[in-house]
């Protein structure tokens, strides 16, 4: 028996941990009013595997990204303990647990659960490992499935904007088939690590309803039928029977109940409250409160996702999807999304900043995002004379396009870091802005923009932020957005609220600082927005396929070289100050 139930629920808790890109961080929550009482983080130690396989050192191709597994349970191990410690509670008071994770973040695994990377006569296969959301490998296979989806008129595809991205559930699967047939007839399940993590803490696998929705192509109760997977390739006709489909569970239902195993592992009572697993960018829309339509959440780190609630139905041009309850029972949940925001303002520190700038930072006791941030806002806009586009890890959304890649214009021998380092913040404040607009020529307004993640740190980034998309700003009073709303989740799991609004009106996390748009800033970023987007249609709409035309080029010389993957991918396997928890 669970003795922590009969407490009064301000000696209750629930940990929420949230899976980012490079590190997993866990936090004590109380059940009574939401406050953050301790956490933990666990770095991944093998972080974003882009370049070399661990172990074989064999080399990946470009536009890999993959991680390894047994990284996810670590944080089990060190980060919940930690967070338990840092809290000072007893741990017999917590009554559930949820996670959330990066999406879409798929793991091969046998029918137990194990992945297959962790079985001896697969280790060295790449396609046995974790692809990790930012993996962009299977853009070959997207466009197939868009080809042929137009084709056929499926019904499904404008739910998500006429584009089914690389990232996803589908292009990934068909990726693996194509690419190491063996890999994928040895898989029993194809399951996206939101549901993988659940499985291991309770030994129950149930598919969440958001992933499904949002990267699994399942709407109105179905996934694309037979006859289309077998169009794209035969022997994938029976991906979703055979390898994708499985229970689902609705957000904020109980999956199942923590292991003997998994206790072991976290210092928690065995039989509390597993709940469904959720996707990182969803489960902060109940940490800010925002659980209405027209409340936009963008939850800004390495990457940026942008959900919102809504009444009705709209299709919206280049949206990552809308499902009905994705993010809240009895409302349509909209996604969209940048691939890269804070990642490309680590790449540009780490590739395009000289020494002496880190000296000068360092002297300073600045961090270099710190220090480069202090110069370019003294700066008038415009003043540098650069318009850059926010596309060095492809486009999410409107243009859903992974083949896509950065472009800074205006650069003379003057240019200064500090320039380019604005031009590259203000890029992604366009790429928002261009979602915004999308929302709300498709009949789906945003009445309140509220941001969460790593970035709200930074408060020149929200001004600018609030003054190129002419929307007040808010940002929530949490630096750990996502885990506070796994920790919500964890609450109705465990039954101490009847659903996720009432829990989010007693434990969201109060509001934080608050940004004006400045008149005379929204009309100077006017005239440059309208250059973003003359540049985005230009390179992005094929006006020009440069960009596609140089992909094509790279992998053509990277293999002919006899060196697969000898391409530098930057940063991708180092942790950033700016990472945050989206993607």
């Amino acid at each position: 028996m669970n003795t922590s139930e009969f407490l009064p629920l301000d000696e209750q808790f629930v940990i929420g941990v949230d899976y980012g890109t490079l590190s997993g961080r866990a936090v004590v929550v109380r059940v009574s009013d939401g406050a953050e009482l301790g956490s933990g983080v666990f770095e991944y130690p093998h972080a974003v595997v882009s370049e070399k396989l661990p172990g074989s050192g064999q080399r990946l191709p470009a536009d890999w990204a993959l991680q390894v597994p047994n990284d996810y349970r670590d944080v089990l191990r060190n980060a919940v303990p930690a967070a338990v410690a840092d809290a000072g509670i007893n741990p017999a008071h917590v009554v559930g647990i949820a996670t959330d994770f990066t999406a879409c973040t798929m793991v091969p695994t046998t029918a137990d659960g194990t992945p297959l990377n962790e079985l001896a006569h697969f280790a060295d296969r790449p396609h046995a490992f974790v692809k990790l959301w930012r993996h962009h490998a299977a853009q070959p296979q997207a466009d197939r499935i868009n080809k042929l989806a137009e084709e056929q008129g499926e019904s499904w595809l404008p739910r998500y904007g006429g584009l089914i991205s690389s990232e996803w559930e589908f292009a990934k699967g068909l990726q693996l088939l194509e690419e190491d047939p063996e890999v994928y007839g040895a898989m029993d399940h194809w399951v996206e690590a939101a549901d993988w993590i659940v499985w291991q803490l309770c030994g129950s696998y149930v598919r969440n309803a958001c992933t499904a929705g949002y990267k699994g192509i399942y709407q109105d109760g179905q996934y694309p039928s037979e006859d289309f997977l077998a169009a794209l390739n035969p022997d994938f006709k029976g991906f979703v029977s055979e390898k994708l489909e499985h229970t689902i569970g609705r957000l904020g239902d109980a999956a199942g109940y923590l292991t003997d195993e998994a206790a072991a592992w976290t210092g928690l009572p065995a039989g509390i409250a597993v709940a469904v697993g959720n996707v990182d960018a969803h489960v902060s829309a109940p940490a800010a409160n925002a659980v209405e339509p027209g409340q936009l959440v963008a939850i800004m780190g390495t990457s940026t996702c942008h959900v919102m609630n809504g009444d009705v139905l709209r299709e919206v041009p280049g949206m990552c999807g809308v499902v009905d309850g994705g993010i809240v029972d009895g409302l349509w949940g909209y996604e969209a999304g940048q691939s890269g925001v804070g990642d490309i303002f680590g790449w540009f520190t780490k590739n395009g900043v000289p020494p002496e700038y880190h000296q000068a930072a360092a002297d300073k006791g600045l961090g270099i995002h710190e220090y480069l941030t202090g110069l370019a806002e003294k700066q008038a806009i415009g003043e540098h004379g650069l318009i850059a586009l926010d596309w060095h890890s492809g486009n999410r959304s409107v243009l859903v396009d992974h083949e896509l890649s950065g472009v800074v214009v205006g650069q003379t021998l003057a240019t200064k870091p500090e320039d380019t380092y604005r031009a590259l913040l203000e890029a992604t404040a366009f790429g928002t802005r261009t979602i915004v607009d999308a929302f709300r020529d498709s009949g789906v307004p945003v009445k309140e923009f509220i941001v969460a993640g790593g970035l709200l740190k930074n408060k020149f980034l929200m001004q600018v932020y609030a003054d190129i998309t002419g929307l007040q700003l808010s940002t929530i009073g949490s630096e750990q957005g996502p885990a506070l709303g796994s920790a919500i989740h964890a609450a109705v799991a465990a039954g101490k609220y009847k659903d996720i609004r009432e829990a989010a009106a007693s434990m969201a996390a109060a509001p934080g600082a608050v940004y004006t748009p400045i008149p005379e800033n929204v009309a100077a970023y006017e005239v440059l927005f309208q250059e973003y987007k003359a540049l985005h249609d230009y390179f992005g709409r094929g006006t020009n396929n440069v960009m596609h035309r140089l992909k094509a080029i790279q992998r053509a010389a990277i293999q002919g070289s006899g060196q697969q993957g000898a391409a530098h991918q930057g940063p991708a396997t180092q942790s950033t100050t700016l990472e945050g928890a989206s993607a």
